[in-house]
């Protein structure tokens, strides 16, 4: 079972209330991990006085700074009876100073809020989809309006049986990673765990759009069937998988349901998301490992720009992360 050991919630200046941060508090407590509550502020040019004023920005920054640690303060201090606690204000670009905090401090997981609005539709070209393409750890962003405890927690693999040696060994990692997260929070929440993959059949539109020679209607049939069936043992191999890490009587207390559905992820997720009521969506941000900035996928965005609940976002191994310590 993964557990978390080093959780950094990012608190939201604008927001009227500490979204999500009882979460993180209760999942630090869990886990018995360590939590570390943090804000980030504007960094104000050094030195410059203000005219007319015996006052410079560097008196600015240091007033905004104290402000920003006595709101830190007051708002976990109800809270440090039930979990250790550490507050730190940073300066800076928020999603730069965030993953500097992560490479420096070894963070395991992100906490984060979006706003009120269905929370991915608005995250692209803002701080979020910086961390979502940048942040070395799992990133988890919620929303105002999320239940306290999730009832149910829907995990995203994909398991595809014709990719390359290298590339099933990568998706095979990034799947563990997906499901040991999932069945760690559907654990936690005692919630239902489902588990998604969305096929197609190669060259399907090809092959029933008359551009070649086409196959007797029972072959093309025959052959959508062949590779349902590969995908379902595909998926059927990544859920043992699961049961070998966790052990069988934790795999049948958890009862994942399986989804198998056939079209484009970018379409079928939302909709089975939707479908099921999932308070949260555990996924990898599928893309090119090792070039800086550009992991997270035209799939994955599509993705996230149609759900309306919690992400749980995840990298593959072998991630560069463009931001340094």
């Amino acid at each position: 079972m993964k557990h978390f050991t080093n959780i950094l919630y990012v608190l939201d200046q604008e927001a009227e209330q500490p979204c999500g941060l009882e979460r993180a508090v209760a999942l630090a407590r869990g886990n018995q991990a360590r939590l570390k509550v943090v804000s980030v502020i504007e960094s104000l040019p050094a030195g410059t006085p203000l005219e007319g004023l015996d006052l410079t920005t560097d008196d600015l920054q240091a007033a905004s700074l104290a402000e920003s640690q006595q709101r830190l303060s007051a708002l976990v201090e109800p809270l440090r009876g039930r979990v250790a606690i550490e507050t730190k204000v940073l300066t800076g670009k928020l999603f730069v100073e965030v993953i500097r905090e992560v490479l420096r401090h070894d963070h395991d997981l992100v906490m984060k809020c979006v706003g009120d609005k269905p929370p991915m539709a608005a995250l692209f070209g803002s701080e979020d989809l910086h961390l979502l393409r940048k942040c070395p750890c799992p990133l988890w962003l919620g929303r105002p309006q999320d239940d306290l405890n999730y009832r149910r927690v829907l995990a995203a693999v994909d398991v595809e049986p014709l990719a390359s040696n290298k590339e099933q060994a990568q998706q095979q990692a990034l799947n563990a990673t997906i499901l040991d997260l999932a069945a760690t929070l559907a654990t936690s929440e005692f919630a239902e765990l489902h588990v998604a993959h969305v096929w197609a059949a190669l060259g399907e539109p090809i092959l029933r759009g008359g551009m070649i020679v086409t196959p007797a209607e029972t072959k093309i049939t025959a052959y959508i069937e062949a590779e349902r069936r590969s995908h379902s043992q595909a998926l059927e191999q990544a859920l043992a998988d699961l049961e070998s890490r966790l052990g069988a009587e934790a795999l049948r207390w958890l009862k994942p349901i399986r989804h198998l559905r056939k079209g484009s992820p970018r379409e079928e997720l939302p909709a089975l998301a939707k479908r099921i009521e999932a308070d949260i969506l555990v996924l990898g941000t599928l893309g090119r490992t090792g070039i800086s900035g550009l992991l997270i996928g035209n799939t994955a965005e599509a993705v996230l720009q149609r759900i309306d609940c919690a992400v749980l976002a995840v990298k593959p191994a072998g991630f560069i992360c463009p931001v340094v310590a």
